[in-house]
């Protein structure tokens, strides 16, 4: 007999069903729902409380991705997750993703409008989250871990002509759709019943009460009787939550090219009393039910609404137990998960086993009997065993030391190399020193040649303005002064006894192109001479 614990978590609470399976007997030994503050305490009394210290645990994603992609049908096995991976990369890509982050997983399923392809659902976890649930149950016996949305069709046998779609409304819900009884497409969607309890949790400041009123809440539909005002109250923080998630629902349903027959409804949303009527009069000519395990054998004392609860939980544990949907299991199972017991091997007598309720079901060697050949062959076995795993030491410590030996030498090799490039590097950084030293010489000069060539410039500028003014200057002009005020810049000072005379010095000056950008006082009369500052810069 099998077993499995399945644990369904969200950010307030556990839903855990531990159930085993013999043959095909399925039950559900134990399951309830915990609140919790220290998620770490509330695992360990989970398990301490259904004696599973030693059961595999099967527990569900949370920020899992979805993908579709479309892949030719006539496809190899060989080439078809190449293909597959192709496309996820592609997708990444597009959305500036590395692909290298995601831990993923596909399902493949016949394409209904296209029979030469192939639908591949493809589910990505990010590998930092999920470590981080692999460490949380490291000291535990954890076998599986799933997104729910493709665990929860396991806890039900859906008729082979049966379209249907399974809404599954816990913290947020999602809507797995069924065709052919394949799964065929999962919607996410960021609401749920988290969204229900946190308003109800600030009335009441308890999210376990919360929980409560929402499982004894009943909507009444179009027909039902009128409300009291306490059901009104709790109502009004139910019924969004319920209208949006309808209208979701229709838009997967309006969406699909395949008809669908019929709406399952699970989850913490399930509890509420009388919620597949609602649904069922907002989706028109589509029936809506509870979705109950199909092993449970209903009974006047039997609540099913208590099984129903922990949908979630059970579908995971049924997946640790090998039904549903293979190759969605994100947690790589080492060797050592993958070994039988059955393999163990008790040496001993007969009488050892006296006594013992549960006798081992093993081989055993009884040394009170003659060997006989299963038994000569495998102690022949064993003995080669032995002998190939002293040779493997023997060349495991050459090996070792053989590396040891290579490594000490790399280690020196190393050194050496990091001297040498010191000391290419001190070079480096003296030929630097250099440079820049070099450089700032060759800078000077350059200024320096500048500057003689800008001297030499104004020393041969001065007399060839001198020159030029003798051929222009009138004959009542003299000039008393000549300035060099800047590198090019010529202050001249002149004086006559007529104004006419300077005019025509200036205006000589300028239409020659003796000075640029020519500029003259009015002239100051005094004692009969007109003195004037004519200004301007060397051509």
């Amino acid at each position: 007999m099998s077993t499995c614990l399945g644990l369904y978590i969200e950010e307030n609470l556990i839903k855990y069903a531990k159930v085993s399976k013999d043959h095909d007997q399925v039950k559900v030994e134990s399951f309830g729902v915990k609140f919790y503050e220290n998620i770490d305490q509330t695992i360990k009394q989970i398990v301490e409380e259904t004696y599973s210290y030693k059961t595999p645990i099967s527990i569900n994603l949370s920020e899992e991705m979805y993908n579709y992609f479309q892949v030719f049908a006539l496809l190899n096995k060989k080439d078809l997750p190449k293909a597959i991976n192709t496309e996820f990369e592609s997708y990444c890509a597009d959305k500036n993703y590395n692909p290298n982050v995601f831990e993923t997983r596909y399902a493949i399923t016949p394409n209904t409008q296209d029979k030469d392809k192939l639908k591949v659902i493809h589910v990505s976890e990010n590998k930092i989250e999920l470590n981080k649930i692999l460490q949380k149950f490291a000291s535990y016996k954890l076998q599986n871990v799933m997104p729910v949305s493709m665990s929860i069709p396991s806890v039900t046998e859906l008729d082979k002509k049966e379209n249907a779609l399974i809404v599954n409304i816990e913290e947020n819900t999602t809507i797995t759709t069924i065709i052919d009884q394949n799964i065929y497409n999962i919607t996410k969607i960021d609401i749920g019943s988290k969204e229900i309890l946190d308003k109800i949790n600030v009335k009441e400041n308890s999210y376990q009460k919360a929980y409560e009123i929402c499982k004894e809440t009943t909507i009444y539909t179009s027909e039902g009787k009128e409300l009291t005002d306490t059901e009104a109250n709790y109502l009004e923080d139910i019924m969004p939550t319920l209208y949006e998630i309808v209208g979701q629902i229709r838009k997967v349903m309006n969406e699909s090219l395949d008809k669908i027959d019929k709406v399952y409804i699970t989850g913490t949303g399930a509890l509420i009393n009388n919620v597949d009527l609602y649904f069922e009069e907002y989706l028109e000519d589509v029936r809506c039910e509870i979705l109950k395990p199909n092993f449970i054998k209903l009974s006047p004392d039997l609540n099913i609404k208590d099984y129903v609860e922990v949908n979630s939980a059970i579908s995971l544990a049924l997946c640790g137990l090998g039904q549903g949907i293979s190759g969605m299991n994100f947690k790589k199972n080492s060797l050592m998960d993958k070994l039988p017991e059955l393999l163990t091997i008790e040496v001993g007598t007969k009488k050892s086993q006296v006594g013992r309720k549960n006798p081992p079901k093993m081989l055993t060697v009884d040394f009170g009997e003659p060997l006989d050949r299963i038994e000569k062959n495998m102690l022949r076995s064993l003995s080669g065993l032995v002998l190939i795993l002293v040779v493997y030491c023997g060349f495991s410590i050459l090996i070792k030391n053989q590396i040891e030996v290579k490594n000490k030498e790399a280690d020196e090799s190393i050194k050496s190399t990091t001297a040498q490039i010191s000391l290419v590097s001190q070079d480096i950084q003296s030929l630097q020193n250099k440079t820049n030293e070099y450089t700032n010489k060759i800078n000077n000069l350059n200024q320096l040649n500048q500057e003689i060539e800008e001297n030499n410039k104004t020393k041969k500028a001065i007399p060839n303005l001198l020159n030029r003014l003798m051929y222009v200057m009138p004959s009542e002009v003299q000039l008393t002064s000549i300035q060099n005020s800047t590198s090019t810049h010529i202050v001249i000072q002149a004086q006559s006894t007529s104004y006419a005379q300077l005019g025509y010095l200036t205006a000589s000056i300028k239409t020659n192109g003796i000075l640029q950008n020519v500029i003259s006082t009015s002239g100051q009369k005094e004692n009969n001479l007109v003195t004037i500052k004519i200004e301007g810069d060397l051509p």
